[in-house]
């Protein structure tokens, strides 16, 4: 099957069997259509992610026509697999170091605070992401593929695992993998880097490997239960407010 066919059906397919996990196995007590769905799915997911796909894009092509990167074909002759590794995990290394610093610094703070916004997570919550977040981080992430030659289909597949990782590692399922959890990221550890009282800059910075906390020592497996999730203050429901919020004065 191809790339193009390939990686929407698995992201449909892992969104799916997510919520249906999600209303099998709940870790917390919560509506399916809860408060602040609709700015999430259709705001975030769908709205936000079309016009920033468009916009990364432009930049990422501008960038190759200013350096000719891409023309070197750097990675081209590399199997689909390790091109995919290769991705996965250097990607991967950046946004740890990168959301770590979110958690350091007020100005990169002030971007990412909005994804801490949600007092319910689950599957769509991860969505919620300031859109200067989102243009960075996905501009380093097709930049890097796109300048060193990477085939389509590996950036197709890495997307959609990208998409369904986000939606797991969020997901309001009460399920633990063992021994997968030092290596792959999941609810377990991820739904204490949200709580709501957790002392911050807080831990479980990693998205898809959770080895990269447990190798810089930001792994925390603490027993018991959130008490909750989001912010302690006042933050915007809507999309558009919660855009503008970043550059309020504080």
């Amino acid at each position: 099957m191809r790339a193009a066919v390939l990686a929407p059906a698995l992201t449909v397919a892992g969104a799916l069997a997510i919520i249906a996990l999600e209303r099998l196995r709940p870790y917390d007590r919560q509506r399916f259509l809860r408060a602040g769905l609709g700015v999430d799915l259709v705001g975030y997911a769908v709205i936000q992610s079309a016009v920033l796909s468009v916009v990364i894009h432009a930049l990422v092509g501008a960038l190759d026509a200013a350096t000719g990167a891409s023309r070197y074909r750097l990675v081209a002759g590399w199997p689909f697999a390790a091109q995919l590794a290769l991705f996965l995990v250097s990607h991967d290394l950046y946004i740890y170091w990168f959301h770590r610093a979110q958690h350091r610094v007020p100005l990169l703070w002030r971007l990412h605070e909005a994804h801490h916004s949600a007092r319910e997570v689950d599957w769509i919550a991860g969505s919620r992401s300031h859109a200067l977040e989102i243009l960075i981080n996905q501009t380093i992430e097709v930049g890097a593929m796109v300048l060193l030659g990477a085939s389509t289909d590996v950036m197709l597949i890495k997307g959609a695992i990208s998409i369904v990782s986000g939606m797991w590692i969020h997901a309001n399922v009460d399920l633990r993998l063992g021994w997968l959890s030092y290596v792959l990221n999941g609810p377990e550890l991820h739904r204490w880097h949200h709580a709501i009282d957790y002392a911050p800059p807080g831990k479980n910075y990693a998205t898809k490997f959770s080895f990269w906390d447990y190798l810089f020592g930001t792994a925390d497996r603490r027993p018991g239960k959130p008490a909750g999730y989001g912010l302690t203050d006042p933050f915007p429901a809507g999309f558009l407010a919660q855009q503008a919020h970043a550059f309020r004065r504080r």
